[in-house]
């Protein structure tokens, strides 16, 4: 795979920033993946196979950055492979099981999780293709591209789930039910990224918000779905503390590397 380069010199976001852009794509990543050779349809099986290969794309390429600024002999593949759970940064939202109350696998659950995500992600890479880190605003580039499809995908099919039968409609109501608290998160600045944005190399998050509320508004008005209340609570996903889900994820992502520790993937 291609790196995308930056200038000599340049000035570059701190690792722990990259790591929180690379662990959610990674996370969403192999989530998506897990509808391989189970897609409901052919044509779906097939995108999000291939919107996975973007997610993880997405990481490779935020990984090898990471590495190159963290240094002391760091790779993509000791990022990806060998962190425990606890130093993953991800948000708590995308290493939640594809499950509902209705099913173990439910698509509208992935539906609506991708509908959520790429609709932020959409907003965010757009905007760092400002940052003055010259490599991330490259690869925010690239990701932009990549996460318009994204969401136009998930945004159809939920229009789609919404505006079809009662059951896909009440399973897509109650996705969102189960989902949009996680979505507090997206507007809780870590301290990596408070640090980040005040260096010029990330986003205010929070900034974002109105935007992400219109695009999300706009696509459950169109087919009469309804924004559930916010929740109480506050995943903190982003700062280390994850749910059980993770583990059981990275065990299975990660133990064919640790088995081998030495090759090179």
């Amino acid at each position: 795979m291609k790196t995308v380069e930056a200038p000599v010199g340049t000035r570059t976001a701190a690792p722990g920033y990259l790591l929180h852009l690379a662990d959610n794509a990674l996370v969403l990543g192999q989530r998506n993946a897990e509808w391989c050779g189970n897609g409901p349809v052919l044509e779906e099986d097939i995108a999000l196979a291939n919107m996975s290969l973007d997610l993880i794309g997405q990481a490779r390429m935020l990984y090898q950055h990471a590495a190159a600024v963290a240094g002391n002999g760091a790779t993509e593949d000791s990022l990806a492979y060998f962190r425990s759970a606890e130093e993953f940064r991800n948000y708590t939202l995308l290493e939640l099981p594809h499950a509902s109350s209705a099913s173990e696998r439910d698509y509208a659950v992935t539906i609506v999780r991708n509908f959520l995500y790429s609709a932020l992600m959409l907003l965010l890479w757009d905007a760092l293709q400002k940052s003055k880190d010259a490599q991330l605003a490259a690869i925010a580039g690239k990701s932009f591209k990549e996460v318009s499809y994204h969401f136009r995908h998930s945004r159809d099919w939920l229009v789609r789930l919404g505006d079809g039968t009662a059951e896909s409609q009440a399973r897509t109501q109650a996705a969102l039910k189960q989902l949009m608290p996680y979505t507090h998160e997206y507007w809780s600045p870590s301290a990596i990224e408070t640090i980040a944005y005040a260096a010029g190399h990330a986003i205010e998050v929070a900034a974002l918000k109105s935007s992400w509320d219109e695009l999300v508004n706009d696509a459950l008005q169109e087919v009469g779905l309804q924004r559930p209340a916010p929740g109480t609570g506050l995943p903190q996903g982003k700062n280390g503390q994850h749910s059980d889900h993770l583990a059981l994820l990275l065990a299975e992502m990660q133990s064919l590397a640790r088995a081998h520790p030495n090759a090179l993937w």
